[in-house]
């Protein structure tokens, strides 16, 4: 027997098995009945799969047969239209309008896409013909086409059609006629209560749902009804709808304003007693604001929280050029009874939130500048990536939207909504974060807040954020007063912080801050103190102390430094344009008839001040006296420009007009600088290189009483007060001291100059180096100031007649 047939099964024989009364073995009837059970389950099951798939196939068949019919009769009709003669504008026109309403009152499936029939090519024709009918007529006339367009209300139409979304697919159809209509057409249309009442409609569509798959057309049309708006901005009295005046459709019997949604056109003619609404006037809602909507700006602010990048740029573009209309009930209602002040604020706050608690400052200061719209990042391609640069970015990028947006703002609007960015990201988020006491949470806010102050541009922000500083306050600066504002307090005892880094970065938020072009800051800071004059002696001549050879018996003379250069190149010499007229004029007290002599003595003073073993910069080429003046040149004729436009005086306040009985305090800013400036000798370098670099630029103000205070060295001064030529003369004394006890004083001092720019190499520690520094930062400083006083008493001469 083979290995198969031993697998084969084997036969039966039916005699051994049981008979049934038929004479049929039992087993043989029960297999047949369980044969012919499943035969008929099996025929029923595929009768049902057959019937499904027939109906399923038959439904495919003709979708298809529709489908290529569609294709087929809209490829025949653009044949038939090619190869026709040409109809007048107006016949062509309504042919195709009616060519659509047909398609409504012939078809009975309404779920077939738009794009499956042939209402986009027929929309399309009819843009053409306007389009075309335009740019045959005279500049300003309506044509048949144009007037059959709005008589009929072909728009309100649409816009049905189109918030129905049938066809599927209709309202993108719709959005799109919008758009291109507004776009193509140059005649004003939106004046027509036939084009800017379904506008209005439509825009109340836009943004409803997010993510929508209609939102690109959204945006579109959006952003050119805003740029229709921007061309003529009294149209946007149209777009503030009245709440009061809105009737409820859900409360039956109300009896409002109607809207011409109840009988929309289908392409048939209208009855001859009806004609065509003349144009709508808009309402001077100035006093009603309050009661209107604003819709174009909600729609807007809803596609501002869309995921698509690129629709949220659209939506704030489409902001920016909302808030600039000039229009006053406009920018009312847009502050008042629109979100745009939580959207702004509420993102700004959140984005700084996202921030890392620590972060280096020098991250925050290098990272690149960010312009809003343009915040692409990748970080695979960042090199100099670093912990929340990300974050950063975003924050900075929406910061500096909301800087263009108040700044481009019509200008009540603008103060608006600076003063919410204030109240709710500044005062309510970044206040708390300044005012903690963790040293590592300091210098983050802080180096934050540095960067805000460099980013912001727009005048009423920067106003805002100044009083968020450094308080409102007008009147004259008291001792006790200081504490009255405890953020600007904080702030400024920062300067002298135990921490250098802190100090350091408070001092660069300051010299920042200074060179805004705010009034305000310097008002604060200094010149309310100043205002008075009263630093100055106030003793009658007889009563004041001797004096010899016109000078006060204290007076040190001071020797000419061989390195003042009496006469400058022309390149160096200042001309005379109008903002010099700004400038200082000479001291009473030592007014001479020659300027130049004047020059001379008060540039010296500052250049004899360092003594001559304390001095390195002659002994090293290129850091002469000479090298600050086209700094100072510079930088004055740059505060000038900034200065010109305040009403600052030109002339030190008249003695009889000044209450110099009057206790005088510096102010709490300047009392901190001269603290610190009395402490060079024994400071770290960079505090003494930025607290030198904010005095430096607070001298270089062009203000008479500033220039009096900080640069003069001749004035004056009352019991008990000090001016910046004081406190550097007490320095000098204390420094002649202490170069007595310090062998080989100079040698060293030129050794650390050297290793400062680079031309020695680091070696052996020196001793008391952090003198020797202070000294070189000192000597560097009073040239500085030798420079500045040149340039602005030169300034002065060259305007003075």
């Amino acid at each position: 027997m083979t290995k198969l047939e031993e697998y084969r099964p084997k036969s039966i024989s039916l005699h051994l098995l049981p008979l049934s009364s038929t004479g049929l073995p039992i087993i043989t009837i029960f297999v047949r009945s369980l044969y012919e059970n499943s035969n008929l389950d099996r025929s029923a099951n595929n009768r049902k799969k057959i019937e499904e798939f027939s109906r399923s196939s038959r439904d495919k068949l003709v979708q298809s047969k529709n489908k290529m019919f569609s294709k087929f009769t809209s490829i025949l009709q653009h044949a038939v239209e090619a190869l026709a003669p040409s109809l007048p504008l107006q016949e062509d026109f309504v042919y195709h309008w009616k060519a659509i309403t047909h398609y409504y009152i012939e078809t009975s499936d309404d779920k077939a896409p738009v794009t499956d029939t042939n209402i986009p090519s027929h929309l399309e024709q009819m843009l053409d013909i306007l389009t075309q009918e335009e740019s045959e007529r005279e500049s300003g006339e309506t044509g048949p086409c144009m007037e059959y367009l709005l008589h009929h209300k072909i728009l309100e139409t649409l816009f049905t059609l189109g918030k129905a979304d049938c066809p599927p697919g209709m309202k993108q159809q719709v959005l799109s006629f919008y758009t291109k209509l507004l776009g193509r057409i140059h005649q004003p249309l939106l004046p027509h209560i036939n084009v800017h009442r379904p506008v209005q409609k439509l825009i109340r569509l836009c943004g409803e749902i997010l993510a929508a798959p209609t939102e690109n057309e959204e945006i579109q049309f959006l952003c050119i009804v805003c740029a229709k708006l921007k061309q003529d901005p009294y149209l946007v009295n149209f777009f503030l709808e009245n709440k009061v005046k809105r009737p409820d459709p859900k409360r039956p019997g109300v009896e409002g304003v109607r809207e011409d949604l109840a009988s929309p056109d289908t392409g048939q003619p209208q009855a001859e007693g009806q004609a065509a609404e003349s144009p709508e006037e808009p309402k001077s809602a100035a006093a009603q604001s309050n009661n209107n909507n604003y819709n174009i700006v909600t729609s807007l602010l809803n596609l501002t929280k869309s995921p698509d990048g690129r629709i949220v740029v659209k939506a704030c573009e489409g902001l920016m050029l909302l808030v600039s209309l000039p229009e006053p009930a406009a920018a009312k209602c847009l502050t008042e009874n629109t979100e745009l002040c939580e959207l702004l604020t509420d993102r700004l706050s959140a984005f700084y939130k996202a921030l890392p608690m620590s972060m280096d400052p020098l991250d925050i200061e290098t990272v690149e500048s960010v312009n809003w719209g343009l915040d692409v990042y990748n970080m695979k391609d960042d090199a100099a990536i670093f912990t929340g640069k990300r974050a950063l970015i975003s924050f900075l990028s929406w910061l500096d939207y909301c800087d263009q947006l108040i700044k481009e703002a019509q200008k009540t609007a603008a103060a608006v909504l600076a003063k919410a960015v204030r109240e709710r990201f500044f005062v309510a988020v970044m206040e708390p974060q300044l005012m903690q006491t963790s040293e590592v949470g300091i210098l983050t806010s802080t180096a934050l807040l540095n960067r805000i102050i460099r980013q912001v541009t727009s005048e009423a922000l920067l106003q805002d954020m100044v009083y968020f500083l450094l308080g409102e306050e007008k009147g004259p600066e008291t001792l006790a007063s200081i504490a009255q504002n405890p953020l600007r307090h904080r702030l400024i005892e920062h300067c002298d912080h135990l921490s250098d880094e802190i100090s350091i970065m408070t001092l660069r938020l300051f010299e920042q801050l200074i060179q805004k072009p705010n009034q305000h800051i310097l008002h604060s800071l200094m010149l309310r103190s100043l205002e008075e004059r009263n630093y100055l002696e106030n003793k009658p001549q007889e009563e004041r102390e001797p004096v010899e050879n016109g000078q006060p018996h204290d007076f040190i003379d001071l020797e000419e430094d061989p390195l003042f250069v009496d006469d400058f190149s022309p390149e160096n010499r200042l001309s005379s344009p109008d903002w010099l007229s700004n400038s200082p004029t000479h001291s009473p007290y030592h007014a001479k008839p020659d300027g130049k002599t004047e020059v001379h003595k008060i540039v010296n003073s500052f250049l004899c001040l360092v003594p001559d073993e304390a001095k390195s910069s002659s002994h090293v080429e290129g850091t002469g006296y000479d090298t600050y003046l086209r700094d100072a040149h510079r930088q004055f004729r740059d505060y000038c420009g900034i200065c010109q436009r305040w009403d600052w005086r030109g002339t030190p306040k008249a003695m009889e007009k000044c209450d110099l009985d009057s206790p005088f305090f510096e102010g709490h800013f300047l009392k901190v600088l001269f603290d610190r400036m009395g402490r060079i000798l024994d400071q770290p370098y960079d505090v003494n290189l930025h607290v030198t670099s904010v005095l430096s630029k607070l001298s270089l103000l062009p203000h008479p009483h500033i220039h009096e205070y900080l640069l003069d060295p001749y004035i004056n001064l009352g019991p008990g007060c000090r001016s910046l030529f004081s406190v550097i003369v007490r320095v000098v004394g204390d420094l002649m001291l202490r170069i007595q006890r310090i062998p080989d004083f100079t040698p060293k001092l030129l050794l650390v100059r050297k290793r400062l720019l680079g031309l020695e190499p680091e070696g052996l520690n020196i001793d008391h180096m952090t003198l020797l520094e202070g000294v070189i930062v000192l000597e560097e400083f009073c040239k500085e100031l030798a420079a500045i006083a040149f340039v602005k008493f030169h300034a002065s001469a060259s305007t003075s007649p």
